[in-house]
């Protein structure tokens, strides 16, 4: 019976560590790509859009340079809503250039 506890117990904690490194790894990608894509989006969006996105990105960026990448990837959540979308998509969309 103790062997099954303690076996529960440590799958708990292996799963807990597993859902605590996923946003850090989601927010690491989020700083490398996250402002490229929204900027790319914020192209197309009306004005006022493109002001509020503009913000967040930049406010974004600058945590991403103080290494607070969870408070970062928040930003761009903001920017991503204030665009229409969220960030969870436009991560998962490639990002395509037209050729002229």
């Amino acid at each position: 019976m103790r062997a099954i506890m303690l076996s529960i117990a440590i799958a708990a904690s292996a799963a807990t560590l597993g859902f605590a490194a996923g946003p850090a790894m989601a927010s690491t990608e989020a700083c490398a790509a996250a402002p490229a894509k929204l900027r790319s989006i914020a192209a197309t969006a009306d004005a006022e859009a493109q002001r509020k996105a503009e913000r967040n990105i930049s406010l974004g960026e600058a945590l991403c340079d103080a290494r607070n990448r969870a408070e970062a990837a928040k930003k761009f959540n903001l920017a991503a809503k204030a665009l229409g979308t969220e960030l969870a998509t436009v991560m998962a969309s490639e990002t395509t250039a037209a050729v002229q």
